[in-house]
C-alpha cells in the first residue's frame, strides 16, 4: 500500500475510533449533567491533557517543541477553535430540538462534501478502486447514522422539521473547518496545532458557558472519570485527524474515515451497555468495514 494512503488511514480510523469513544463516554454522562456541562468539562480535561503533553514531552516526544512565531498563526488557530466550538453547539441544539433519525444522516453528510470539494476544487488525485471505496464507507455512513425504526421520511416536512436548520448550518461549517483545517496544517507539526486548536476550543466552549450561567464542576467523581475519558478520546482524534491532514494530501480519505465515528459507537453500546443492533445498523456496520477494507487495498 502506498505510504501517503496508509497514512491516510490510519489517521481516519484513528480520528473516528477517537470521536466514537468520546461520544460512547457522552451518552453515559449527558443524561446525568446536561449536554453543554458534559461537552464543556470533557473538553477542559482534554485541554489540560493537551498543555501537559504539549510542555512535558509524552505523546509529542519532545518538551522543547517550537511553537508558532506568527501572529497569523496564533489569530488562525483561534479562528478553528472558535468555529469548531460553534459546530459543536449547533449539532447540540439541533439534536436536542428534533427527530435524530434524520438529522444525524444530514450532519454526517459533512465528510462527504469535504471528499467532493477536495477531489473536484483542490485537485486530489483519486482512483477508480479508492473512489469506489470511499463510496462504499460513506453509503454505511449514511445506513448507520439512521436511528430507531418506522421511520417514513417520505412523512416529514423537513421545511418544518425541528433542528433542521442548526443542523445544516453545522454541516456547512463542519465542511468549511475540515476544508480549511487540512489546508491550514499542510507541511506543518499536526499533533502541536491540533492540540493548540483544541485548547482554543475549549477556551471558547467555556466562555460560552460562563456567559450561558452554566455551572460544570459540581460533579461526582464519577462524572469526572468518565469526562476524562471523553477529553482523552477527543484528544486522540483531533491529533489524528491534524497529522493526517499535515503529513498526507489524502483529505478525502483522512475526512471520509474520520467521519464514520458512529460506528464503534454502536459497538461499544452493544458491548458494554447491551443496547440492540437493528438490521439498518448491521449492515452499515459491515458496509463500513468492507469500504474500509477497499481503501486500504487502493494503490493510488
Amino acid at each position: 500500500m502506498n505510504d501517503t494512503i496508509a497514512v491516510a488511514v490510519a489517521a481516519g480510523l484513528g480520528a473516528m475510533l477517537g470521536w466514537g469513544f468520546a461520544d460512547f463516554f457522552a451518552k453515559k454522562t449527558i443524561d446525568v449533567i446536561g449536554d453543554i456541562q458534559s461537552l464543556v468539562l470533557g473538553h477542559s480535561i482534554g485541554a489540560g491533557l493537551v498543555f501537559a503533553l504539549l510542555f512535558t514531552g509524552g505523546i509529542y516526544g519532545d518538551s522543547n517543541r517550537t511553537l508558532p512565531s506568527e501572529t497569523s498563526e496564533w489569530l488562525g488557530l483561534a479562528f478553528f477553535g472558535v468555529l469548531e466550538a460553534l459546530v459543536y453547539l449547533l449539532v447540540y441544539i439541533g439534536f436536542g430540538k428534533g427527530k435524530l433519525a434524520v438529522l444525524n444522516p444530514v450532519f454526517s453528510s459533512y465528510s462527504g462534501f469535504v471528499a467532493l470539494i477536495s477531489i473536484i476544487f483542490l485537485g486530489e488525485v483519486v482512483g477508480s478502486v479508492l473512489a469506489i471505496g470511499l463510496g462504499v464507507v460513506f453509503l454505511g455512513m449514511m445506513l448507520i447514522s439512521l436511528e430507531g425504526k418506522g421511520m417514513r421520511l417520505k412523512s416529514i416536512r423537513l421545511s418544518k422539521l425541528a433542528g433542521l436548520n442548526e443542523i445544516l448550518v453545522a454541516t456547512v461549517l463542519a465542511a468549511v473547518w475540515t476544508i480549511l483545517w487540512s489546508e491550514f496544517v499542510d507541511g506543518k507539526d499536526g499533533r502541536l496545532y491540533g492540540g493548540l486548536m483544541y485548547i482554543a476550543m475549549t477556551l471558547a466552549l467555556y466562555i460560552y458557558a460562563i456567559v450561558r450561567k452554566v455551572k460544570v464542576h459540581n460533579v461526582t467523581p464519577k462524572i469526572w472519570l468518565l469526562a476524562a475519558c471523553i477529553g482523552v478520546a477527543e484528544v486522540v482524534a483531533y491529533v489524528a485527524i491534524s497529522i493526517g491532514f499535515s503529513e498526507t494530501s489524502r483529505v478525502s480519505i483522512v475526512a471520509v474515515l474520520s467521519g464514520a465515528f458512529s460506528l464503534p459507537v454502536i459497538i461499544l453500546s452493544y458491548i458494554f451497555l447491551k443496547e440492540k443492533v437493528d438490521r439498518t445498523h448491521r449492515i452499515g456496520s459491515f458496509v463500513i468495514l468492507v469500504g474500509v477494507v477497499i481503501v486500504s487495498l487502493a494503490k493510488y
